[in-house]
């Protein structure tokens, strides 16, 4: 259920059912010469609405610009500050609060988003406790990437192996290519698999990795990798979904 197609009644009706929302988070970033510029928002909304649609569960909006500073040397990269997205990420966790919802899971697109994430949690609970003491509502917070579930990494070592990559990998250049098969880029890749090297800024970026990419050969992936890819992300990240609604 996605909540933007939904009416107030129907959001009133299913908090009586449910105090349970997946959150979407990504990144709108570069992902190399042959990725799209929204891969980590898009890959972590596909995979939210097929959770979403696993677990009965409701589906907010996705949170679509990350911390992407270290991309900025790539045209059409945006990126929030970390201190803004925290704020954003306790905005989009309080309005939801307000209205009855106490159990969040944030499906990840972004790995450069967790520090921020984990630190808009922790910032959330001292607001609370800051504020209400012990009338704060019982909220439970969770981020998981959506290639977390063991399921998903043996797959991607068995389709790929080495040549996933940190970067613009080849599992996620396939999921977008499932999610959208019309918007399919090529593109030369030289060398075929890219560098992976470490680095201090959006500038330094670039220069080790002249064209986006860390580590990966993304031109070995498929839309059919991709349909395998959401299939067995989705069970390991329904089971969280559930398991985090029965905490106490």
């Amino acid at each position: 259920m996605r909540l933007q197609l939904l009416s107030w009644p129907e959001v009133e009706s299913y908090l009586q059912r449910s105090r349970g929302v997946i959150v979407p988070i990504g990144s709108t970033e570069q992902h190399g010469p042959t990725g799209l510029l929204g891969t980590d928002a898009l890959c972590a909304e596909g995979i939210a609405l097929r959770v979403g649609e696993e677990a009965g569960a409701l589906v907010a909006p996705t949170i679509g610009v990350g911390m992407a500073e270290h991309h900025m040397a790539f045209p059409g990269t945006v990126t929030l500050r970390p201190s803004t997205l925290v704020l954003v990420i306790r905005d989009v966790v309080q309005s939801l609060a307000w209205h009855g919802f106490e159990r969040f899971l944030f499906i990840n697109g972004h790995g450069g988003n967790l520090p921020t994430i984990k630190a808009a949690f922790y910032e959330i609970h001292a607001e609370a406790r800051a504020t209400r003491g012990a009338a704060a509502p019982d909220l439970r917070l969770k981020v998981m990437n959506w290639w977390d579930g063991q399921e998903v990494r043996n797959l991607g070592r068995e389709l790929y192996g080495s040549r996933d990559g940190a970067h613009a990998t080849a599992s996620e250049i396939a999921v977008t290519r499932a999610l959208f098969p019309d918007h399919i880029k090529t593109a030369p890749l030289d060398p075929p698999v890219a560098p992976s090297a470490a680095f201090h800024d959006s500038r330094h970026f670039r220069a080790r990795h002249p064209d986006g990419r860390m580590g990966s050969d993304p031109s070995l992936a498929t839309p059919e990798h991709g349909h395998r890819l959401i299939a067995a992300a989705v069970p390991a990240l329904a089971a969280a979904y559930r398991s985090l609604l029965q905490e106490p």
